[in-house]
């Protein structure tokens, strides 16, 4: 068994509140623990969206009652609260800022409002970071935006040719920017979607957004492994019932699933362990300021290959973009702080036992 630290996911929507049909803080943070992944970072397109006090506390007391692993939430940006959003800095992972269409109501298209969001956001030792959804054009956008605004931004689910390369010339011209990639955008393309949606036959199984690309582009990521600081799930989980309705939503479910695609590339030579884990454990860590956890390791069978069934996960939306292939690496145990929270398939960390990495209690 091959020993790792704990991962890091930051970005994971863990639909609550509003939506705990498709997952909450204890089915996600389950399906964390079966993936190998010992903290989560929350996305905020929540019902309400987590964008005042009010919201912010309906999140963190589901999180302190259900989580499974340690958390973290963020806040949201809207044209209305400019003026109150960031006095939640300090206990928040981040700031989500949505650039482009996605799930959810929460896009921008007012730069002025940007640049007043970019300004007012606190920035310097240990402030959490400004992550934004941004594509193509509107990427190029933000990143002169944040330039202006003197503000380091995290850009969210790299996906295409254009925006790595583009990234890739900023942090030449050494602008403070970091970026992330999702496994299915380093590891799927157009090419699978015939298997993703059964030959059409269930075509909403291949909505997500950013929107899988071609292989040219999937082949840009990796040839721009140097540029990708993390790499994060995006783990969007919606029923197959929506996925397979006339509106089916974006978002694939994907915590239980990334450290197999990694382990994969590993063995195919594409990337080293180390590259691994400094995209998943340390440089999430360093980037988002988070809190190490003591006496904290995952051990992996890092040569076994597995088929990905579709059904039969611990994520609530309990299906997969991957079923279908052969992965290899499995997750054998997880110790979170000297206790076995994980092992052999079962997840047996109770919920409520996690921490909240902006909580005074997390600090070693």
């Amino acid at each position: 068994m091959l020993k790792l630290p704990g991962l890091v996911d930051v970005h994971t929507h863990l639909r609550v509140p509003g939506a705990a049909h498709k997952e909450d803080f204890d089915s996600g943070t389950a399906a964390a623990l079966a993936g190998g992944i010992t903290q989560v970072l929350a996305m905020p397109n929540t019902a309400p969206p987590i964008a005042d006090a009010a919201a912010l506390d309906a999140a963190l007391d589901l999180a302190a009652a259900q989580a499974r692993c340690d958390y973290g939430v963020y806040a949201v940006t809207t044209a209305g609260n400019v003026d109150t959003v960031h006095a939640l800095a300090p206990r928040v992972a981040g700031l989500k800022i949505y650039l482009d269409a996605t799930f959810g109501d929460l896009l921008m298209d007012d730069t002025s409002v940007w640049m007043k969001h970019l300004e007012a956001w606190p920035c310097g030792d240990g402030a959490p970071p400004i992550a934004v959804h941004a594509e193509q054009r509107t990427l190029a956008a933000v990143l002169a935006c944040a330039r202006l605004a003197e503000r380091p931004i995290h850009v969210c689910h790299v996906a295409r040719r254009e925006e790595i390369e583009l990234i890739a010339r900023a942090k030449d011209a050494g602008w403070a920017v970091t970026c992330e990639a999702a496994p299915h955008h380093l590891m799927l393309c157009t090419d699978d979607l015939p298997r993703i949606t059964a030959g059409g036959a269930h075509p909403g199984r291949g909505e997500v957004r950013p929107k899988l690309v071609s292989a040219a582009d999937r082949e840009a990521l990796w040839s721009h492994l140097d540029v990708i600081d993390c790499i994060a799930t995006d783990h969007a989980p919606h029923l197959l019932s929506e996925k397979d309705s006339d509106t089916p939503p974006p978002g694939f479910p994907e915590l239980e699933v990334s450290l197999a695609c990694m382990l994969t590339a590993v063995h195919d030579g594409r990337l080293t362990l180390e590259q691994l884990t400094d995209r998943m454990a340390h440089n999430p860590r360093r980037i988002f300021n988070l809190p190490e956890q003591p006496d904290t390791h995952i051990e992996v069978d890092p040569d076994a290959a597995w088929a990905v069934p579709l059904q039969g996960w611990q994520t609530r939306a309990d299906w997969s973009p991957f079923a279908g292939m052969t992965l290899r690496g499995r997750v054998g145990r997880v110790v979170l702080r000297g206790r076995t929270a994980f092992e052999g398939g079962s997840v047996i960390a109770e919920p409520g036992t996690a921490r909240d990495v902006r909580a005074a209690r997390c600090d070693v």
